[in-house]
Order: structure tokens, then C-alpha cells, then sequence
């Protein structure tokens, strides 16, 4: 007997990394263990605080039932808080922050509660695949935009304003940048609230990496204006080391954080309790974490530089969050080829650029969730198996 998948599955294929981390399970059995330098998967623990706080509730008889939809009240407000200390934005956390089993189930349960057949979704190119499938599977329509070095991964709304925009509901963005470190600048930030007011478009934007080898976190909806268009996903996955948590968050206006409610109280039956009292936990942490942190990162990405010059790659040492985005030389014919030979000869797996998006052929994406003596032992290999 042969059941079809049904139509929504028939354009979404398996994600990159799955197919890419069994073909790298598959030579971790044959021989010398691959080095993945692919993946941003935090290799550092959380705050013990927070690991306490878990461990604490836990053990308590009465936080094992079901959760609410909206998070426990101690959760809004500790996510609330947050965003006022590190951001200056100001939120209600009974009507505008809305916890969610990470933030990536966000990209899905926004499309799902906004798109549908005959709608478009403005997506970047590079950008996450996830923006991508998740509007592939409500039934609406991608619509690329383009990024590029010389516009410093910035999107050309002038050039997306002589476009028929008629159809388009959403535009996702995403700054800091992943794949590419770019950040966004006051400048554009009030050119993308105007773009988007002027053609009734919901500026969606995923916000994990602000804490990450950057100076100043921002939101975007600390700009003049955000909140009457802007839903922000954020996350401590990268900020508090909590990626196997699924913690994250959607903050906006109280009407649209309602009806994404609709959607995701049809899904799910809420957060485990001791993970939302570890959450508080760790969202109350001083900035003396994120220094500590990025600390470390910084000196993992002078290991990545290195091992990027052995490539002869270039790339921007401005850039920021947990990878290193780079341009090849012109004598590897793209991203693809470059880190398969890498992979072969030094048994290293670096990303190609390619998987996020046909501007992205040119590059590679290294990402900084590896011990320093890791990044030097794929120093030693590539210099010793790649010429």
C-alpha cells in the first residue's frame, strides 16, 4: 500500500544538516573523527544558577501538571524585564510577550496564524531555511530578496518598492545576520518600519543572536514606530547557552500576539514549569555573563581567522553572532565543493554557503561552538591534508 504525502510536504525537503550529520556519522564510523564546525549548537553550559533553579523545581510535587498557553506569569515578566534592561524596549508582559518551545516553532506558528494560498512572504537570500519551508508549508508563496556584500547584507527596499507588493503579508528579516554577522543601523531600521508601514507588510524579525560578539543589543522594536509593525522572535538558546532547552519568545502587539495564541495553544501544552522557573533564572543574569561568554567566543573567532588565511577565504572581523561568514577564493567554483573537499581530505565540516540561499554560493559559514584546542587541531589538519 502507498500513502501520498500530502501537498504541503511534496516541495519541503529534509533540512541540510540532518542529511549532512548522518553522512558524517556514517565516517565517523570508517576512520579518524570528523571535526563539525558546521553546526551553531552552544558547546558551553548554562549559568549553575539556572541548571539549580531546574533542579529545584523539579524536585517540588506540584510543577509536573500541564502549563498554560501564554507561560507562567513569572516567565512574562522576567522576559519583559529583559527586554527593558538590555534593550530599552518597553512591553506588557500579560498582553505582549508570549514564551514559546523555542523560538523556531515561532517562524512556524506566525505563518500558519498569517499566511495562506494565495499569499506571499518576503524571505532573504542568504537567509535561515527555516523562513523558507515554514512559508512553503502554510500554502503561501516565497518571494526572494536579495542580499549582497556590497549592500552590506542589507536589503534594497527602494528596489523591493518598484516591485508588485500587492500579495505580500510578511517579511522576514533577521539582524544580527545569520549566516552573514551583518548588523542592522538605525538608518534602515527607520527606512524598514516606513517600508513597511506604507505597504501594509508585518515586519517578522528573528532576533537569537544580539548578544553574541556584539556590543549593543539591539531590537527592533526599540525604534520609533516598530510596535505598529514589527513581531520580534527572540531566544536563550544562543544567549544563555540553552539550545536543548527550547526556550524562546515572540514580544509584539497585544493583537497580534493573541492570534499567534490561536494558532499555538492548538499545538502544544505549555512549557514545563521547572524549565520556566530556570528560564527567569536565567534571564535575571547580570551582563557580566555575556562578557564572560563572548570572551570566549572572541577568542575562538581568532582561531577561525586562522584557519579561514589557510583557505585563503576574506572576510569581515566586524561581524558578529556565533559564525564566521566568508568569501572564497576565486578558484573554488563554490561553497559546496570547497567544504566537501575539506571534509574528504581534512575531515573537517565546514558550511557551505549555498544552504542558505543562491547568494550565498560564494561563501562559507564556520561556526565558534568549538573549544579553541578543536579549532587548532583543524588548523593542523587542513594544513596538513589541504593544499
Amino acid at each position: 500500500m502507498q500513502i501520498q504525502v500530502a501537498k504541503r510536504l511534496q516541495g519541503t525537503e529534509e533540512y541540510y544538516f540532518s542529511k549532512k550529520l548522518r553522512e558524517i556519522e556514517e565516517m565517523n564510523q570508517t576512520g579518524t573523527k570528523v571535526i563539525n564546525l558546521g553546526i551553531g549548537s552552544p558547546d558551553l553550559p548554562p549559568h549553575p544558577s539556572v541548571v539549580a533553579a531546574l533542579n529545584e523545581n523539579a524536585a517540588l510535587p506540584n510543577t509536573h501538571n500541564y502549563q498554560g498557553y501564554k507561560g507562567i506569569p513569572a516567565l512574562r515578566k522576567a522576559m519583559a524585564d529583559w527586554y527593558q534592561r538590555y534593550y530599552n524596549v518597553t512591553l506588557n508582559p500579560d498582553t505582549e510577550v508570549l514564551p514559546l518551545i523555542g523560538s523556531k516553532e515561532g517562524i512556524m506558528h506566525i505563518c500558519m496564524t498569517y499566511l495562506q494560498e494565495g499569499d506571499e512572504a518576503l524571505i532573504p537570500n542568504p537567509g535561515y531555511p527555516t523562513y523558507r519551508s515554514a512559508v512553503n508549508l502554510s500554502g503561501a508563496t516565497v518571494v526572494d530578496y536579495d542580499l549582497t556584500e556590497e549592500n552590506s547584507w542589507l536589503p534594497d527596499l527602494d528596489a523591493l518598492a518598484q516591485k508588485d507588493l500587492s500579495r505580500v503579508k510578511l517579511m522576514w528579516v533577521n539582524y544580527p545576520h545569520m549566516p552573514t554577522g551583518a548588523k542592522v543601523n538605525r538608518e534602515f531600521a527607520a527606512k524598514l518600519i516606513a517600508f513597511a508601514k506604507q505597504h501594509n507588510i508585518l515586519i517578522c524579525h528573528d532576533n537569537p543572536y544580539s548578544f553574541i560578539l556584539n556590543e549593543q543589543p539591539e531590537s527592533l522594536l526599540q525604534f520609533e514606530g516598530a510596535k505598529d509593525v514589527v513581531l520580534e522572535l527572540n531566544s536563550l538558546s544562543k544567549s544563555s547557552n540553552m539550545a536543548g532547552w527550547r526556550i524562546g519568545m515572540l514580544v509584539g502587539k497585544a493583537e497580534w500576539i493573541t492570534q499567534v495564541l490561536r494558532f499555538k495553544s492548538n499545538m502544544d501544552s505549555g512549557m514545563f514549569q521547572p524549565m520556566q522557573m530556570a528560564a527567569v533564572k536565567a534571564l535575571q543574569l547580570g551582563k557580566d555573563w555575556y562578557d564572560d561568554l563572548n570572551k570566549i567566543y572572541r577568542a575562538r573567532r581568532e582561531k577561525v581567522f586562522q584557519l579561514l588565511d589557510l583557505l585563503h577565504c576574506t572576510y569581515d572581523k566586524n561581524q558578529v553572532g556565533m559564525f564566521v561568514w566568508a568569501k572564497i577564493p576565486a578558484t573554488n567554483e563554490n561553497g559546496y565543493t570547497l567544504t566537501d573537499e575539506i571534509l574528504q581530505k581534512a575531515r573537517v565540516f565546514i558550511t557551505p554557503g549555498g544552504i542558505f540561499g543562491s547568494n550565498g554560493n560564494g561563501y562559507i559559514r564556520v561556526s565558534l561552538c568549538q573549544d579553541e584546542k578543536v579549532f587548532q587541531e583543524a588548523i593542523e589538519r587542513i594544513k596538513t591534508n589541504v593544499k
